[in-house]
C-alpha cells in the first residue's frame, strides 16, 4: 500500500470531496473516511445551497446583507464577499458534475425561501439536497484514478515536519503511518458533544482537537447554532431535522396552546434567523411552563407537502405523524458549528501546509449564527480555494518524511462513560441560553477529564480519539464563555 501522497484529506463530506475534485488530476491524493463514505453531516443536509445564480430579482449585495444580519455582523467581510461572489461558479460546477437540482414546470431551476433570506435563492433537491450533492461528488471522486479512498479509517494522530505531515491512521485495526506534503482537515462538526444533535455519529470534533494539539489557532468555538425545529422525539441522540424550508414554505410555529407566538419576539415571525427562533422558543417555554412546540403546515395542499418534502414526510409517517394532517412536535437541539480551526481566505490554517474546510473550519463567513443554506456553499467555495492554493504552492519533487508513530505499550482502554458525562455537562451548561454557573462547574470537570486523557497510558483506538476530541472541544468552548 502506498503511504506517500501529495495531499491527504481527512473527511468525505462535501468539503473534502470537492477539495479533492478541485485538485489537478495528476496529483496523488488520499481521502480518509472515518466510517462509511455516505455517513457525514453533508449527507444529512436537507435545505439546499444558497446562491445568486442567473438571478431575476436578486443580487450578491442582498445575499451579503442577509448573511451579515444573520451573523450579527460578526462575520469576516472579506470571506463573505468571496462566498457570495463565487457561489454562481460553484452551482455551475455542481450542475456540470450532474447534481439534480429541482426544476419548475418550465424546466427552470427552482429556488426556495428559508429563514433569514430576503429572496428565494435556495437551490435544492426535494428535501435531501445534501445526500444528492454528496452522492454525485462521491461518484466523481471514485472515478478518478489519482484519488485513493480509505473508508472505516480513523485519523488518530498528526505530526508536522519541514517535509510535510505524518498521519497515524487506524486501518482495519492496524496503525499505519502515512505521509503527505499537504494536509486538509474536512472532519465536520462537534454535535456529538451534546446529548441531542442533528449531526451524524462521526461529528466528534476530531480534526479540531488534533489541529489544536498541533498548535493551530482555534477561534470562536463557542459559536454554536441550535436549530429551532428538530423533531421532538428525545429517544435517540441523533435528532431528525425538520428543515428550515418547511417554514420557508409557510409552516406556522405554535406553542402548547396551539398559538403562533413568534410575533411577540421578532417581526420576521417564523422566517427569523435560527438563533432568534431558538431563543424565542426557550423564552416561550418558560412563559408557558411547557416544552411542547409544533410546526403546522396542514393548511397547504397535501400533494404539495408530500412532493416538496418526501423524506421528512416519510420519516414522520414512521413515527405515526402525517404532516399533511398533523402538527409536527419540535424543539431546538444542537445543529451547527460556526467557529473552528481558524483559516485565511485560502482555507490555510496558522500551520503552514495545513488546511481546514467545511464545518471544522472558521472562515468567518457565518459570524455568530449561520444563515440557512450557506454551509454547503462555504464547503464548496473554500474547498475550491484550498485546492487552488495547494496547487500553486506544491513542490512535487520534495522528499517525504520517514517518521513512524510509536504504539503505546501496556496501555489500557479508557474508562467507560467519559463521552456521556461530557455530553450531559454541555447540555446543561451551554444550550441556547447558557447557564453560567453550570458552565463554570462543567469547565472544572472537563479540564480534569482532558488532563486524564492526555497523561494516561491508553490504547489509541476510536473510543480514545473521540473521547479526547469531545473533551478537548468542550474544554475550548467552556473556556471561551466563562
Amino acid at each position: 500500500m502506498n503511504r506517500n501522497y501529495d495531499v491527504i484529506i481527512a473527511g468525505t463530506g462535501v468539503a473534502g470531496l470537492y477539495t479533492a475534485l478541485s485538485l489537478p488530476s495528476d496529483m496523488n491524493i488520499l481521502i480518509v473516511s472515518k466510517r462509511e463514505l455516505i455517513l457525514c453531516n453533508s449527507a444529512l443536509a436537507q435545505g439546499g445551497i444558497a446562491a445568486v445564480y442567473k438571478p431575476v430579482d436578486d443580487n450578491v449585495q442582498l445575499h451579503t446583507n442577509d448573511t451579515l444580519i444573520a451573523g450579527g455582523f460578526k462575520n469576516n467581510p472579506d470571506s463573505v464577499n468571496i462566498l457570495v461572489t463565487k457561489a454562481a461558479d460553484e452551482i455551475q460546477q455542481l450542475l456540470d458534475i450532474g447534481v439534480d437540482f429541482d426544476r419548475d414546470e418550465n424546466g427552470e431551476l427552482d429556488r426556495t425561501l428559508e429563514g433569514g433570506h430576503s429572496r428565494r435563492r435556495i437551490f435544492h433537491h426535494k428535501d435531501s439536497t445534501g445526500f444528492e450533492v454528496t452522492s454525485k461528488l462521491q461518484q466523481a471522486v471514485l472515478a478518478r484514478d489519482n484519488i485513493t479512498v480509505l473508508d472505516n479509517t480513523q485519523l488518530c494522530r498528526l505530526k508536522k515536519s519541514d517535509k510535510g505531515f505524518s498521519a497515524d491512521l487506524l486501518v482495519k485495526d492496524e496503525h499505519l503511518t502515512f505521509h503527505s506534503r499537504f494536509f486538509v482537515m474536512a472532519t465536520g462538526g462537534i454535535g456529538r458533544i451534546y446529548d441531542y444533535t442533528t449531526n451524524s455519529a462521526i461529528a466528534t470534533g476530531d480534526g479540531i482537537a488534533l489541529a489544536y494539539e498541533m498548535g493551530a489557532q482555534i477561534k470562536n468555538l463557542s459559536y454554536i447554532q441550535f436549530h429551532p425545529t428538530a423533531f421532538a422525539d428525545h429517544k435517540t441522540r441523533e435528532c431528525f431535522l425538520i428543515s428550515e424550508s418547511v417554514r420557508g414554505e409557510g409552516a406556522y410555529l405554535l406553542n402548547a396552546k396551539g398559538e403562533r407566538f413568534m410575533g411577540d419576539y421578532d417581526q420576521r415571525m417564523e422566517l427569523a434567523p435560527r438563533d432568534v427562533v431558538s431563543h424565542a422558543i426557550i423564552m416561550e417555554s418558560r412563559k408557558q411552563d411547557s416544552n411542547e412546540f409544533y410546526l403546522d403546515i396542514t393548511y397547504e395542499s397535501a400533494d404539495f407537502v408530500r412532493n416538496r418534502f418526501p423524506m421528512i414526510y416519510s420519516n414522520l409517517m414512521e413515527h405515526g405523524i402525517d404532516m399533511t394532517k398533523d402538527r409536527i412536535p419540535i424543539y431546538p437541539c444542537q445543529h451547527y458549528l460556526m467557529g473552528g480551526i481558524n483559516v485565511n481566505t485560502n482555507a490555510e490554517t496558522t500551520i503552514k501546509g495545513l488546511y481546514a474546510v467545511g464545518e471544522c473550519s472558521h472562515t468567518g463567513v457565518h459570524g455568530n449564527n449561520r444563515l440557512a443554506s450557506n454551509s454547503l456553499l462555504e464547503a464548496l467555495v473554500f474547498g475550491h480555494r484550498a485546492a487552488q492554493d495547494i496547487t500553486e504552492k506544491i513542490d512535487r519533487e520534495s522528499d517525504f518524511d520517514d517518521f513512524e508513530f510509536d504504539i503505546p505499550e501496556n496501555a489500557e482502554h479508557i474508562p467507560a462513560g467519559i463521552r456521556t458525562e461530557v455530553r450531559h455537562i454541555m447540555q446543561k451548561s451551554y444550550f441556547v441560553i447558557p447557564n453560567m454557573q453550570e458552565a463554570v462547574n462543567g469547565f472544572q470537570r472537563v479540564s480534569e477529564l482532558k488532563h486524564m486523557l492526555e497523561t494516561g497510558n491508553y490504547i489509541i483506538d476510536r473510543d480514545y480519539v473521540e473521547a479526547r476530541a469531545i473533551t478537548t472541544c468542550a474544554y475550548l468552548i467552556l473556556k471561551e464563555v466563562i
